[in-house]
């Protein structure tokens, strides 16, 4: 299996109905999407998704945040997705992000940053087997071979 990340477009970018634009760079890289959610997330599930942020104190407003509307939860798979992924995303505080990344042209504030990413394999790992239990779903696109060697 090739390497997957996870991927939340949070309430600020469903909001603002930027969910096609995000998933449309992820695509036209060249990563497959391999699931794709849309979900009210409930406080003792955001809790566990940021579990290891716990200990900090924006983690109510973090909590807070992410259950206050509808987010969209995708798998993406491809050749060093999780690293490629974080670089189309750009820096968490959005005022550092480079113009041409998502939070660099869409978000302003870092509480308001418009997507989530896994931040290492073994992170992705996690994150997909708690918001996908069933696992990704398994295709291979037509276009494989004109992107991958």
């Amino acid at each position: 299996m090739a390497e997957q990340t996870f991927i939340m477009i949070k309430p600020d970018g469903v909001q603002r109905g930027l969910v096609g634009e995000i998933i449309s760079r992820f695509e036209k890289k060249g990563f497959y999407l391999k699931g794709l959610k849309l979900v009210t997330v409930d406080r003792a599930f955001a809790e566990k998704h940021y579990a290891d942020l716990s200990s900090k104190p924006f983690f109510n407003g973090l909590v807070d945040y992410i259950i206050s509307g509808p987010v969209v939860a995708t798998i993406w798979e491809g050749k060093n997705v999780v690293l490629t992924g974080r670089k189309i995303i750009g820096a968490t505080n959005p005022a550092q992000s480079e113009p041409g990344t998502i939070r660099g042209d869409f978000a302003v504030e870092i509480g308001r940053n418009v997507i989530h990413g896994s931040d290492s394999v073994e992170s992705a790992a996690k994150e997909i087997a708690l918001w996908f239990p069933d696992g990704p779903a398994e295709w291979k696109s037509a276009l494989h071979s004109w992107i991958y060697e």
